[in-house]
């Protein structure tokens, strides 16, 4: 936790609500995001037990496995889920866009993409095993399933990886967003609970979020946002209903387990579409469009894998896969973050007390200063910065600043609270500098050493060439008996 967190964390105590943390809204959030809520059977890491779906607020979709336990019935749920999730999902690759590529051929890219959003981190996983225990299945042969099935299973593989990638928003869990935007007064694990942080973020008139997350945390007011379920109810409401669905399955035995699910699911499904109205409210950062382009690029290549006949994911990742897995994921978290404090001043201030980034008042500019003789001069801006920041870098230091996409400096001389700074990018390439590409005294600028620049990944052996200590050339995906099994745990 960061000092700025911390401070913001007491004031939420002091105050008895929820304290902003930056200034602007770091994710996407779609027109028309599909909101899942699943619960899974105690004991049972991912067999489902019901799941409230849907992209209408006033109308969700309540789907029930009346006996978890039974294959049959988990895989027609996991068919029913195919009927709401495909048709959402596939109405996205209808619409596409032309994009030009320098130094490249031009590719198309969907105008937009799916997002899901479930109600904490757990239930994203829980989409990770969902998709793992279906995508394997096979429509024919031994323990047949609907041909949605493993459909439905390889697209909700896609989405829990992608979740994985810092910065993605095609699934989001809604605890995560939420606290990206907000310091609440309790801890950090406690803001896992969905409906205390909201309390937090929003308590009703009249009440402290302290006291509206006291109230939250009855779990007959405000059960578990899944996808484990409240002890007490297994206990007390749904074991007896289980046991009558079991000794008379008939219409009745399986509304009696529908109406109990349905006093789980219908808070945390009302508290999910609050969340989306909360960070609604907050304007969105500027770089959010970029990243979200990336997701719709990422979704698109995928639907081209799907249509071109490609097999399911992998159950593992070989060496040389999960090796390059890891350095984009590693790169994808340093450029979220540097992204994130360009956007957001209060992002920003943290690099500042680190030393990091320093914020100041240019006192001085040479806008036509140059550099070398002949035509090998250079145009070299300096301007001089006075600041009450502690500055850590050394001269020679290259620097960004969020206020110009594109510019560069150099630290030449730090003197007390003064440093002249050398811009080496960004001011065009006439004799003059562009008009605004240069400070003017007076103005307030930031500059930091945090850069978003391309980083390109360091060269890994092909897959054929993997030595056998690290498992061997990867073998081709044959199906097999096996994979029509159950791999629900």
């Amino acid at each position: 936790m960061s000092a700025l967190t911390a401070l913001a964390r007491l004031r939420a105590i002091r105050d008895g609500v929820a304290q902003p943390i930056t200034t602007v809204r770091h994710c996407h959030v779609a027109p028309q995001p599909m909101v899942f809520v699943p619960l899974a059977l105690s004991g049972e890491a991912a067999a489902p037990l019901a799941a409230m779906v849907g992209t209408d607020p006033g109308h969700p979709r309540l789907l029930v496995v009346p006996q978890p336990r039974n294959r049959d019935l988990r895989f027609a749920f996991t068919a029913e889920l195919a009927e709401v999730v495909l048709p959402y999902v596939e109405g996205f690759r209808k619409d596409t866009e032309t994009v030009e590529r320098r130094g490249g051929e031009p590719y198309e890219r969907c105008l937009e993409a799916p997002q899901i959003l479930v109600p904490n981190r757990q239930g994203a996983a829980f989409v990770g095993l969902l998709g793992r225990s279906t995508r394997f299945r096979r429509i024919d042969g031994p323990y047949p399933v609907h041909p949605s099935v493993p459909l439905l299973g390889r697209w909700l593989t896609y989405f829990a990886d992608r979740s994985q990638q810092p910065g993605s928003c095609l699934l989001m869990a809604a605890t995560e967003a939420l606290g990206l935007h907000w310091a609440s007064g309790q801890s950090g694990l406690e803001d896992a609970n969905l409906a205390t942080l909201v309390s937090w973020i929003d308590p009703p008139a009249g009440m402290t979020g302290a006291q509206a997350a006291l109230e939250a945390e009855d779990p007959l007011l405000w059960p578990p946002a899944g996808p484990a379920t409240d002890p007490g109810f297994d206990n007390e409401v749904l074991a007896p209903a289980v046991h009558a669905y079991e000794e008379a399955p008939t219409e009745h035995s399986v509304e009696r387990i529908a109406q109990a699910v349905r006093t789980q699911l219908d808070p945390t499904w009302r508290l999910m579409w609050r969340a989306v109205e909360l960070l609604r409210a907050l304007p969105e950062g500027a770089r959010v469009r970029e990243r979200w382009e990336a997701d719709r690029g990422s979704f698109t290549r995928f639907t081209e894998r799907l249509a071109e006949g490609g097999p399911p994911q992998a159950r593992r990742d070989g060496a040389v896969g999960a090796a390059a897995r890891l350095a984009g994921l590693e790169r994808a978290r340093a450029s979220y973050d540097v992204q994130r404090a360009y956007d957001d001043p209060l992002i920003m201030a943290e690099y500042r007390l680190t030393g990091e980034a320093f914020a100041g008042t240019v006192t001085a500019a040479d806008p036509e200063h140059t550099e070398g003789e002949g035509r090998s001069r250079k145009l070299r801006p300096l301007v001089t910065v006075t600041t009450a920041d502690p500055v850590r870098q050394a001269p020679g230091t290259v620097v960004g600043s969020p206020d110009r996409r594109g510019h560069a400096a150099e630290i030449v001389e730090i003197s007390g609270d003064e440093i002249v700074l050398k811009i080496v990018k960004g001011m065009g390439r006439g004799k003059s500098p562009t008009p605004g590409s240069v400070p003017e005294v007076g103005e307030r600028v930031t500059y930091t050493s945090l850069t978003d620049d391309f980083q390109s990944s360091a060269a890994l052996p092909d897959p054929e060439l993997t030595p056998w200590t690290h498992g061997g050339p990867p073998q081709e995906y044959v199906p097999s008996d096996e994979d029509a099994q159950e791999e629900w745990s």
